[in-house]
């Protein structure tokens, strides 16, 4: 007969390793955005219809070769699918079946689920970047490799941005109207926020306006920086941190948990 020493299945319960919850958090909000098919929808495949559309019709009088000027918006337009609209919806939902209760109870700390959510988010966007940036190079894009590592960096404050902008509403109003709310803020945006139609062939007092736009501003950076190849204005970066600071303070004291 087999003996054990005392204590060899006494359990030893306790929180597991920080670093290894937060990856299984991380994993697990990534999967459940790109296995979601209007996630997909949303975030990829009405990108990509733009990104293509507006590369071979010639729907815009926009500088040649056109797909250097379309690409960084479509860039911009595929951070606020996912950072602002994807974020607001999910979360407005996960509040209406109790999710967040059910996860504030677990050991995770309350940082960790936010912090955990925000990197899923930056991996859903790396991924959407990767997809949309070779079907670019297939049409023709040609980045200037100069501006790359400010592209980047504009993409990750812009998902922050857009991201606390996404928690602000979908964290206080009811997952319905978060849903319609956070639609037709997208579909504005697209129209009239820098995406779909360039800030350069605005007016000059919208131009203005759009270029306050984090939106605007995102795209205006990455065009600046991928196009030509430069460091994008100031205004770029202060406008995406300031949107980004404003609504993730407000965020903190609104948003609830069902």
């Amino acid at each position: 007969m087999t003996t054990f020493p005392a204590g060899t299945f006494t359990p030893a319960p306790g929180r597991g390793r920080v670093g290894h919850m937060l990856a299984i958090h991380v994993r697990t909000e990534a999967m459940l955005t790109l296995r979601n098919s209007e996630q997909i929808l949303l975030t990829l495949l009405i990108p990509l219809a733009l990104l293509i559309g507006l590369t071979v019709l010639d729907v815009f009088s926009v500088p040649e070769p056109r797909i250097d000027s379309v690409a960084p918006r479509i860039f911009a337009l595929a951070v606020m699918s996912s950072a602002f609209t994807g974020q607001a919806i999910a979360l407005g939902f996960d509040r209406r079946y109790g999710v967040l209760k059910r996860l504030a109870a677990t050991a995770l700390p309350r940082w960790l689920l936010v912090g955990g959510r925000t990197i899923a988010g930056l991996v859903v966007v790396a991924i959407q970047l990767v997809v949309l940036a070779v079907v670019a190079a297939v049409l023709g894009w040609s980045p200037s490799a100069a501006g790359i590592g400010w592209a980047v960096l504009l993409v990750i404050l812009g998902t922050l941005a857009f991201g606390a902008l996404g928690v602000l509403l979908g964290g206080a109003l009811k997952a319905d109207v978060v849903l319609a709310l956070a639609n037709i803020v997208w579909f504005v945006l697209l129209l009239a926020g820098g995406l779909a139609v360039p800030v350069a062939s605005m007016p000059d007092g919208l131009s203005t306006i759009v270029g306050l736009l984090p939106s605007g501003a995102l795209a205006e950076g990455l065009r600046v920086a991928l196009v030509d190849g430069a460091v994008p204005g100031w205004s770029a970066f202060a406008v995406l941190f300031g949107w980004g600071a404003v609504a993730a303070l407000l965020a903190a004291r609104t948003t609830k948990l069902a």
